[in-house]
């Protein structure tokens, strides 16, 4: 396996390489971060919101949203 480092800086979430690097598309790459502990990134986990099958389905989940204020004055 052949080897090359470019040093990058991470923004918003993405690595950035330096200007006029280009890596071939689906080109695995290894991030070191140096000076940095374990404890000092955040780990959190993605959880997928549900899709239809069928989109034409969505009309079946309309909700109608009751505004509690004017019942209650309306109760009055």
């Amino acid at each position: 396996m052949n080897v090359i480092s470019y040093e990058g800086i991470v923004e918003n979430g993405c690595v950035h390489v330096p200007a006029g690097v280009v890596l071939p598309e689906k080109t695995k790459v290894y991030i070191i971060v140096p000076g940095i502990s374990e404890s000092g990134i955040q780990h959190y986990s993605r959880i997928a919101s549900p899709r239809l099958a069928n989109p034409e389905q969505a009309a079946d989940f309309v909700k109608k949203v009751i505004d509690l204020q004017e019942e209650t004055d309306a109760g009055l």
